[in-house]
């Protein structure tokens, strides 16, 4: 479910969503980003923001929340987004968008991304509090977006689980695929010096090497999140028995792979 979900809550991360944020006053990608998707926690400061998202380095969502809310308010972001993502889908998937079955798909989603407890999962909770949207690709989108935060927010559970940091998160994850990580994407940036810190501090917990590579160890402990936040993202879809729940799969499938061909 994650590879069938994921790509389309992610459109909001793409040209279209940005553009309609630069064209409200945001100064770049970063300030779309964290007024779009901290907008369901209304105005919260940026150490609230800085826990619920979790893998930022210190100091990070401090440069752009608050500021953002002196052009946007929450309100006005999330319409933004939604619209913007709605656009950027449709325009992403063409044909499939005014397919027939595209309105069940999207109600069987629905159903599913608005089923689940919210207790302990803020990001989630604060996405559940906003309208469904009518329309079936902006509704598409919406429980696509309940999903993965609600999946998000479980994994950073697993990674408190197991005392993994945001960062030391990044640091497993780029060590897993074969990358140093002063190579990797959300973390290259950060002082040489603080990224050290933190792969000795992985060091001396015995999940990374002397050469700077997993340990066995350091797998399991990896592994062992990947598994609990699957365990953790599942119930959404215990609301659909097995026949809603494989026409749901079958109805998403040409839809990931429309969005994965769109981004090559």
């Amino acid at each position: 479910m994650f590879e069938l979900v994921e790509p389309i809550g992610t459109v909001t991360f793409s040209d279209v969503p940005t553009e309609a944020f630069l064209a409200l006053g945001m100064r770049n990608y970063w300030d779309g980003y964290f007024a779009g998707r901290a907008a369901p926690l209304g105005l919260a400061p940026a150490e609230v923001v800085h826990a619920v998202f979790y893998n930022f380095a210190d100091g990070e969502v401090a440069r752009h929340i608050p500021w953002v809310w002196g052009k946007i308010t929450p309100q006005e972001a999330i319409a933004v987004r939604e619209r913007a993502s709605a656009a950027a889908l449709r325009q992403a998937i063409g044909e499939l968008a005014d397919s027939p079955t595209l309105a069940r798909i999207a109600d069987l989603a629905t159903r599913a991304a608005t089923s689940a407890p919210t207790e302990g999962r803020a990001l989630y909770a604060g996405l559940r509090a906003l309208d469904v949207p009518e329309e079936p690709v902006a509704k598409l989108w919406h429980a696509a977006t309940l999903l993965r935060e609600h999946r998000g927010d479980g994994h950073n559970t697993a990674l408190v689980t197991h005392n993994i940091g945001g960062t030391q998160a990044h640091v497993l994850l780029a060590l897993s695929l074969g990358m140093r990580a002063d190579e990797f994407g959300r973390i290259h940036h950060l002082p040489k010096a603080q990224l050290a810190a933190v792969i000795d501090g992985l060091r001396g917990r015995g999940l990374v090497n002397d050469n700077g590579k997993l340990t066995d160890t350091g797998r399991q402990i990896r592994e062992r999140i990947e598994d609990l936040t699957d365990e953790l993202a599942a119930p959404p879809y215990d609301v659909l028995n097995t026949d809603e729940l494989d026409e749901l799969i079958t109805g998403l499938e040409p839809i990931a792979t429309a969005l994965q061909a769109a981004d090559n």
